[in-house]
Formats: C-alpha cells, structure tokens, sequence
C-alpha cells in the first residue's frame, strides 16, 4: 500500500509541522485539533513558515498554494477516517493517547497505519488500545520539523516488518532520513542526549565551569552546534525535566535521574526560552547567562 493520504491529530509545534511536511510533499493532508482557535493557530503558523520560505526564496509562490491546496484542518476524528497513515502529536500524556487511539480505532480503515510523534512514552503501551498491534509504529520528528532532517522509526515486538518499511518509504518522500530502532525508553536520540544534558546540570552544581564555559567547552571543543544550557533553553527545562523522569523510572539508573538544581528552577518557572528565562535570561536582545542559579558559577 502506498501512503497518499495523510492524517495528523494535533496542530500545535509538532504538528503542524508535520502536516506542513506531509502536504509539501504531495500528500493529502488533513490536521485535526480539538477547538477552532487551535486549529486556526497552527494553520497560521504553517501559512507564515511558507510565507517565510517564499520571501527567502526557499520556494515558490507557486509551491505555497500548491501545498495549502492539499491540506485541510479539521476539529472531527472522523475525518481521519480515509486516511492510509495517522501520525499523532498530541500532549505526552500516556492515557490521553490510548483513549484517542481507542477512539481512532473504531473510526479508521483496516489498513490504515497509526503512528505516534511521541519522543519518550512507550509505543507498545500505546498499541495494546487498539486491534492492529501489527500496525502501529512510531515516528518521531524533530523540532522545527520542516528544517530537522531526522525521523526516528520505532517499531514494537508486533509491528508488521513491511509496516516498518512502509514508515521508512513515507519518511524518506518528505526528503528526510528514518533511523530504525526499538521500543524502549528514550529511542535513540534522547537515550543518549538525556544523560549528556543532566551531567551538564550535574557539572555546574559541583562547580566545574560556569553556564557560560560549559557551554563555550561543548562548543569549541566538541564542535556541538550549541552548548548544553543553550539546548536545554531551546527543548525546555520542563519538558527535559518530564522526559529525565519517564526514562529514570524506565531503566532506574542513576545517571538519568533529574538533578535538583532542574526540579528546582522548573518549580520556579525558570522554563526556558519559551518564557524568556531559564539557563540564560532573554530579556535583552543578548541573552545573558543566570549565574546566581548557583553559588560561585
């Protein structure tokens, strides 16, 4: 089976993108959100990427319009109903989930192929809502995804290996690169960029550099793009908190468990970039860094 028909639940950060990379790449696309408001934000946010991407001359005016031509919002599950692939991205709440694909379940084909966006929670949790455990995967996309050439291709003990290499195909047609791996906790990315962020936490509590020298040390040293502090802005600390967690009770190591000083500024709003304050502060048009975050940093 050929995936030409897409459906994405959400229309937030993640998938609007999603959709928008869908619809760009040929496929008809619909989004579905659960209110009105929400959904009119995330189509807005898809028109004003494109608007971008025609005043950079990344793509035409006529590329635009033919990708908004193919895509359509949606605030109805049944909707969805047509769709050869679903992919979800919808809050990391793990029941949520299972009740929307319960629901999904009982409105979409046969063949259709449910796929979740989700970065930490368990696929095969997922699955066992429904009755096509054979076809069922993960498909984790990176943010902002119409940049991030990455998808994460996560099968389970049940997924259907041409299922498998159906997501791969699907991936690789929005002119992106699928890695494979399994269903446990973290995937690949996060399995090893989460322990590598909280020993950046762990290493300026016990005073080893500053927020600034840590990040410069990643940086010039290891030719990272951006430093540790500068990445955990950019993901959030709550969401990296949220995530530290999930893959602490998964595997009970030590090395993945969230260091204090991160509970403690999520406590105190310290969220990130998102909100203007977190390892640095935003609200000069330098960001500076939050050294009093810890005594002697």
């Amino acid at each position: 089976m050929s995936i030409r028909k897409v459906g994405v639940i959400g229309c937030g950060l993640m998938g609007s993108g999603i959709a928008q990379v869908s619809a760009q790449a040929g496929m008809d696309t619909v989004v579905v959100e659960a209110s009105r408001e929400l959904l009119d934000r995330g189509m807005g946010r898809i028109q004003s990427f494109l608007k971008g991407g025609v005043d950079r001359g990344k793509i035409t005016p006529e590329d635009r319009d033919a990708t908004l031509s193919r895509l359509r919002g949606a605030s109805e599950l049944k909707e969805l109903a047509d769709r050869d692939l679903l992919i979800e991205a919808v809050t990391e709440d793990l029941q949520v989930k299972r009740d929307l694909y319960g629901k999904l379940d009982a409105i979409c084909q046969g063949g259709t192929i449910f796929a979740s966006n989700t970065s930490s929670l368990s696929i095969t949790e997922m699955m066992t809502a429904t009755k096509r455990q054979d076809r069922f995967i993960g498909l984790h996309f990176f943010n902002p995804v119409p940049l991030m050439k990455l998808v994460e291709v996560v099968r389970t003990i049940a997924t259907d290996p041409k299922v498998e290499g159906q997501a791969c195909g699907f991936v690789e047609s929005l002119k992106k690169a699928p890695i494979r791996t399994w269903d446990r906790c973290g995937f690949i990315v996060n399995r090893l960029l989460v322990p590598y962020l909280v020993d950046a936490v762990r290493a300026l509590e016990d005073g080893t550099g500053s927020i600034v020298d840590i990040d410069n040390g990643m940086k010039l040293g290891c030719g990272y793009p951006m430093g540790p502090f500068t990445l955990l802005d950019f993901v959030g600390l709550d969401t990296t908190l949220y995530i530290c967690e999930i893959m602490y009770n998964e595997f009970r190591d030590g090395r993945l468990a969230p260091p204090p000083l991160l509970k403690r500024m999520v406590l105190a709003g310290y969220l990130g970039k998102k909100n203007g304050r977190g390892f640095y502060d935003y609200s000069a048009e330098t960001p500076k860094p939050n050294n009093f975050l810890v005594g002697g940093a």
